[in-house]
């Protein structure tokens, strides 16, 4: 065994000696400490390189918000959606209802939830797969596949069809709630189990919580439309009404996405997921039945080359990425060098992005959409993002992100497949690799 060394009082005084001695660093220890590590290693040079203004640029419309929810995801899908709207209708600005996903998402997440419980009865309550499950049953965060699985099941409305709520838009408090529920779900449903009862009896009763949890959700939310009419100006300032739509055939209409043609492409270089193999994530999902999260996972030249074409092809890319790391949200920069943490600190930080992925430093936290890009000689320096935190930071409420931040940071892009080369559309229909439910990839878009 290995012997364990505590820090002891002269180790501790040769520390404090030690750091007393660097004269260099007392100006930046004052810098720090008055002002903060982010102010003080603020290069001001890699901030004037990051423009707003891009050679092959997406017009879309007014920003959107998310206000105080994780419901990035669904308002990154809905983005590259209403884009196609207003694109049809010649529309100036255009929503679809972010409140209309989230209910269902938080339906389905209480159902799949309690059947993975049913199917994890035999666990004990403290393994971590349990403990897993238990953590954080509903929150507002999802991934690619989970939004897909909701808009082929219930469509789309416009966002005038069922607004925002107070919880749609402040969801803590809801999320807080319903999750102490659904807990309390799972240990009647184990205990039952425990007590003998049949897993026929324990599915009855599963669909009598949901149904109750059906209602809890309609206080918060409200009850979804099931037709509603459609009103709406045009850019010629024409009015347009269509009455008695329903969500799914105001998706077929308007929408028309091929949702099965939209897959997830990933770029995660760790030993462990070679590139040109699918992926799949244990327990990782919402609506039960629909396709299981798959990605392929590919190296970043081919990664970026599959954005810009898209985009080329006059279609925004939704992504994924760890947004907290390198931001400067107030002129919505994203930029690996905006920064100089190592030259501040005079350190050096070892892991590059394979070894933060490996040992928890990065994952994927936020979803958002690529509207456009800077290229020179074919080659991006700088990416344009659309946002969903309000207009008040970044050109009224638009990132730019450098093309090396794209390179640390990008973990996920959603590509239609007839991008890719035949070789890569082979790639794909290979069966996935299984990954454990705590894998980084395994991570839910929640900014």
């Amino acid at each position: 065994m290995i012997k364990r060394t505590a820090i002891s009082a002269d180790w501790y005084k040769s520390m404090e000696s030690a750091a007393k001695e660097r004269e260099q660093d007392k100006i930046i220890s004052n810098s720090i400490l008055n002002f903060g590590l982010d102010e003080t290693a603020l290069d001001h040079g890699a901030k004037s390189l990051q423009q707003h203004t891009f050679s092959l640029e997406l017009e879309t419309g007014d920003i959107t918000s998310q206000m105080k929810s994780g419901r990035c995801w669904l308002f990154a899908g809905l983005n590259t959606m209403r884009f196609r709207v207003m694109n049809k209708l010649k529309l100036k600005n255009f929503e679809l209802s972010q409140s209309y996903a989230m209910f269902f998402d938080k339906l389905e997440k209480a159902n799949y939830f309690l059947e993975n419980i049913l199917e994890t009865l035999d666990e004990k309550t403290d393994s971590r797969l349990i403990m897993y499950l238990l953590d954080a049953p509903l929150q507002d965060g999802g991934q690619w596949d989970m939004f897909t699985a909701l808009i082929e099941k219930y469509g789309v409305v416009p966002k005038t069809a069922m607004p925002e709520t107070f919880s749609s838009s402040n969801s803590s408090r809801m999320n807080e709630t319903l999750t102490l529920t659904l807990r309390g779900y799972a240990s009647d449903l184990r205990k039952a189990n425990k007590a003998g009862r049949s897993i026929e009896e324990l599915s009855e009763e599963k669909e009598k919580m949901v149904t109750e949890f059906y209602r809890l959700l309609t206080l918060f939310l409200g009850i979804p439309p099931t037709s509603f009419t459609f009103e709406y100006v045009d850019k010629n300032k024409k009015f347009h009404r269509e009455l008695n739509c329903t969500p799914k055939k105001f998706y077929d209409k308007y929408v028309g996405m091929e949702l099965k043609n939209y897959i997830s492409i990933i770029n995660a270089p760790t030993k462990d997921k070679p590139f040109n193999k699918t992926f799949t994530v244990q327990y990782l999902g919402n609506v039960e039945g629909g396709a299981p999260v798959k990605y392929l996972n590919l190296d970043m030249k081919i990664f970026k080359g599959l954005a810009i074409k898209q985009m080329k092809a006059g279609e925004p890319v939704w992504f994924g990425s760890d947004v907290g790391k390198k931001m400067k949200r107030e002129e919505g920069i994203l930029d690996e060098n905006v920064y100089a943490y190592e030259q501040a600190l005079a350190t050096q930080f070892k892991l590059d992005k394979a070894g933060r992925l490996d040992y928890g430093d990065s994952l994927m936290t936020h979803a958002m959409v690529l509207t456009g890009v800077n290229l020179i000689d074919e080659k991006p320096n700088r990416w344009k993002v659309e946002n969903s935190w309000g207009d008040k930071n970044g050109n009224k409420g638009y990132f730019v992100m450098s093309d090396a931040w794209f390179d640390q940071y990008v973990y996920q892009i959603v590509i239609d497949k007839k991008y890719l080369s035949p070789e890569l559309q082979q790639a794909w229909e290979t069966k996935p690799i299984e990954l454990k439910p705590w894998d980084p990839m395994g991570s839910l878009a929640k900014g």
